[in-house]
């Protein structure tokens, strides 16, 4: 070990991005100023002189120059026959510079010196990348996969720092390999051991308003203001949005011409259907626009247990409650009423309520049929084989058994 290999320390330090030139140097004079200490038992006398660029070190001790009799200390003072090698015409009481070597010091000393270096500048490292990623919460980041887990995700940014994608904050339908790009929003930083944790966040409500910022220039700019977004992952979001300007129509800006802005972010999400509505401080409205694309006829709010008591047509009320009953529970969550849906009209006499066929058919597959708003026999068979298929996730066999039960009540 000499001080070639000392200097290539620094150099490697040197190209680790998060450390400025003036803290290195700062953390490299307090290491050699610490082992300084411990060889001659104080630093004041020392000099110590680095270029982090050319990885040059020099070290300078200064000391009394004593009479060979009175030597003591060796940190402080130097024998005058000493001294007289260095320069002859030296007096006893001048003070002396000389240049200490690294190779001075000795091979253990050089080896804590450099696990000592390595120790405070990976230390302040780790402090840079947790204190960048701190004021970065909320932010959309690209990175790399380089790993891929059962239960998370190893990304790395362009600094080659370490981010965790964990699979609760994965869309259900992401599928990644190994040198991927992927883009996600930072959704919190720990320490854990002292190590910085990042965890990202793809389902995020944050990541959806993110990527309507670098997609739609009047929500970056301001000029359209996102004032709640809901999410299911993978399934469905609504976001509602506002315009300061009565110029600008908010929802089209969002969706862009011919839904040009808004393909973008449903392909980022895999497919999420995104449902952009206008903002409004009416409650009524909010709730008739939140259940989009139905079309309501009646509503009653009752404000004071936050329930809205909702009437469709018929044909409407699927469409409302929506596929796995995204729709109704996304609207409940934007507009923080409990949404109760009822079809308007009277009752068809000869329909039977679906739950009759309890005997006939599992209480899961009804359950199924609910969610997409069917709660009798005739809603079941007005929606056909086809539109099941599509509209739930049960098997076309499955489908055709329980039409076949249900026109069977009928036909008797």
């Amino acid at each position: 070990m000499n001080a070639i290999e000392l200097i290539d320390s620094f150099s490697e330090f040197k190209e680790m991005k998060n450390i400025d030139r003036v803290t290195m140097m700062r953390i490299v004079e307090d290491v050699f100023r610490s082992t300084l200490k411990r060889k001659y038992g104080s630093d004041e006398n020392v000099d110590v002189i680095i270029n982090p660029d050319k990885g040059d070190l020099e070290i300078w001790l200064s000391r009394e120059i004593v009479p060979d009799n009175d030597f003591e200390d060796e940190g402080t003072q130097i024998k005058y026959s000493e001294a007289l090698k260095i320069e002859p015409d030296f007096e006893i009481g001048e003070e002396v510079s000389q240049e200490i070597k690294v190779e001075d010091f000795g091979r253990r000393n050089i080896l804590s010196l450099r696990q000592n270096l390595a120790a405070k500048v990976m230390e302040l490292e780790k402090d840079g990348i947790y204190q960048k990623y701190k004021e970065r919460v909320g932010d959309i980041i690209t990175g790399e996969v380089y790993q891929i887990w059962k239960r998370e995700i190893l990304i790395l940014d362009d600094d080659g720092n370490e981010l965790i994608l964990p699979k609760s904050e994965q869309i259900p339908s992401d599928y990644f390999r190994k040198g991927d790009t992927t883009r996600a929003v930072v959704a919190k930083v720990d320490l854990r051991n002292n190590n910085p944790v990042i965890v990202l966040s793809r389902t995020a409500p944050e990541f959806l308003a993110r990527l309507f910022e670098l997609e739609v220039p009047e929500v970056f700019d301001g000029l359209i203001t996102i004032k709640k977004i809901v999410r299911e992952p993978g399934e469905r979001a609504k976001v509602a949005v506002e315009s300061y300007d009565d110029r600008i129509d908010p929802v089209g800006a969002c969706v862009g011409m011919k839904g040009s802005r808004i393909h973008g972010i449903v392909r980022e999400l895999r497919n999420e259907n995104i449902d952009v509505i206008n903002w409004t401080n009416n409650t009524q409205l909010l709730i008739q626009r939140s259940l989009s694309p139905a079309k309501i006829t009646n509503m009653d709010i009752k404000d004071e247990d936050n329930r809205a008591e909702v009437f469709l047509k018929p044909d409407q009320v699927s469409l409302a409650i929506g596929k796995g009953g995204h729709n109704i529970k996304l609207a409940s969550k934007l507009t923080g009423y409990e949404i109760d849906v009822y079809r308007e009209g009277s009752e068809d006499i000869d329909d039977v309520d679906l739950d009759e066929f309890g005997d006939e058919i599992d209480s899961w597959i009804i359950d199924e049929l609910k969610a997409i708003g069917c709660d009798t026999a005739k809603s079941v068979l007005e929606i056909g084989s086809t539109d099941l298929v599509k509209r739930t996730d049960l098997e076309e066999e499955t489908i055709t058994e329980i039409i076949n039960v249900l026109k069977a009540e009928f036909e008797q």
